[in-house]
């Protein structure tokens, strides 16, 4: 069984709402995303960051790519444009996103072809236990909320594809164009909170830094995943770190450990649902 690492154990909590993220989370889908960003970044500030060897670029880029990870999409793009600028050399993020889409679909297409197609098994592709997480979670009578950096139609495509679209009867939320309007913290404070008595009946699950603290700063109880994605089990001590900075009440590796978790989070109506 999965080992479960406690911080602080939930006490009379009554959760009523459950905010997800989604890759790393749930998904693996795009297992290997940071070493496509890295390189794609490291290969355009390369070319004007005259003063840096190329090892310093790369640990510049890992630096702020790492820093930003849980944020949409745009503001690590955004980053790279103002470094850009700082070289006198102008910049457009959209364009940065635009070609680093390019490059992650390439990357996971056939992946997703194979979701599609039932070449490839959803649960190789999903953290292991995510389904069954959900679907006690969903027999327990919470709403669950799916929200990500990645863009909207992607998120949904790749959530269809697991076969895990339609647990999210709170909704799913990618990336926008108009990225102002659709961080997770507006998730939070604009679709969940008034549907809840109060911010501590938040449950939030997230393998990064921003949903971690996005749950605590409205006074949720946080999980953090540190799934180690290419393994698919264990935990990941990178993440394990980062996320017990962000304030995580509980770190686990992945959701072997379901039914213990969620006896001690949802309490004795848990374990009854868990042996239905």
């Amino acid at each position: 069984m999965t080992r479960i690492e406690w911080v602080n154990k939930p006490i009379n909590r009554n959760f009523q709402a459950v905010l997800f993220d989604f890759d790393g989370t749930l998904s693996l889908i795009r297992e290997g995303w940071q070493l496509i960003m890295y390189s794609y970044f490291t290969e355009v500030l390369a070319e004007v960051a005259t003063d840096m060897s190329r090892a310093e670029v790369w640990d510049h880029v890992r630096e702020f790519v790492d820093r930003l990870t849980g944020e949409q999409t745009i503001y690590q793009c955004i980053y790279l444009a103002e470094e850009m600028r700082r070289y006198g050399v102008p910049a457009d993020p959209a364009q940065f996103k635009a070609e680093y889409n390019r490059r992650i679909l390439r990357h996971i297409a056939d992946r997703v072809a194979g979701l599609n197609n039932g070449s490839i098994p959803r649960e190789e592709l999903l953290v292991p236990g995510s389904r069954r997480l959900l679907e006690q979670l969903r027999q327990h009578g919470l709403t669950l909320y799916l929200a990500s950096g990645t863009d909207h139609e992607y998120v949904v495509a790749e959530a269809q594809a697991l076969g895990i679209a339609d647990y999210f009867n709170g909704g799913i939320y990618g990336a926008l164009d108009d990225y102002k309007k659709s961080s997770k913290e507006q998730v939070i404070r604009n679709l969940i909170l008034p549907q809840i008595p109060a911010g501590e009946t938040l449950l939030g699950f997230g393998d990064g830094f921003v949903e971690i603290e996005n749950v605590k700063a409205v006074g949720g109880y946080a999980v953090g995943v540190a799934s180690d994605e290419q393994r698919r089990e264990g935990v990941d001590q990178w993440k394990r770190g980062r996320l017990l900075k962000a304030g995580a009440d509980v770190i686990i590796g992945d959701y072997g450990c379901v039914d213990t978790l969620l006896e001690h989070l949802l309490g004795e109506g848990a374990r009854h649902v868990s042996s239905l």
